[in-house]
C-alpha cells in the first residue's frame, strides 16, 4: 500500500518559518519528481514546488519563489519544504505528490501527479 504521510503543520506568525516533511512508503519513488500543492479554502489547488529525482532540476511556483526550498532525500524516502517568511496568504492544507510516471525532470501541473498525501494544515497569522 502506498502512502504519504506529511507532518510538520501548524500554525505560525506572519515572517515566521516552518519546515514540512513528507514520508512515503509502499513503493519507491526515486526515479520521478516529487511536489508540493497547497489549497486554501475556496481555491484551487495550487502548485508550490517541485524536484527531479536526483534534485538536479527545481521548480517553484510564483508564490513560492525565493521563500520556499524544496528537498528530498531518497535514501529516507523523504522529501521535504522549507518555508521562510510567511505571509497570511499562505494558509493552507500542504500536499505532498509523486509523479506518476518515471521522468527525468519536473512539471508543475497536478494531473501529473498520481499519489497524493492527506495534506497538513499551515496557519500563517498577521
Amino acid at each position: 500500500q502506498v502512502q504519504l504521510v506529511e507532518s510538520g503543520g501548524g500554525w505560525v506568525q506572519a515572517g515566521g518559518s516552518m519546515t514540512l516533511s513528507c514520508v512515503y512508503s509502499g513503493r519507491t519513488f526515486n526515479d520521478r519528481p516529487m511536489a508540493w500543492f497547497r489549497q486554501a479554502p475556496g481555491k484551487e489547488r495550487e502548485f508550490v514546488a517541485a524536484m527531479s529525482w536526483d534534485g538536479a532540476y527545481t521548480d517553484h511556483g510564483v508564490s513560492a519563489a525565493g521563500r520556499f526550498t524544496i528537498g528530498r532525500d531518497n535514501a529516507k524516502n523523504t522529501v521535504s519544504l522549507q518555508m521562510n517568511s510567511l505571509k497570511p496568504e499562505d494558509t493552507a492544507v500542504y500536499y505532498c505528490a509523486a509523479g506518476s510516471r518515471p521522468d527525468r525532470y519536473t512539471y508543475s501541473q497536478r494531473e501529473q501527479y498520481m499519489y497524493w498525501g492527506q495534506g497538513t494544515q499551515v496557519t500563517v497569522s498577521s
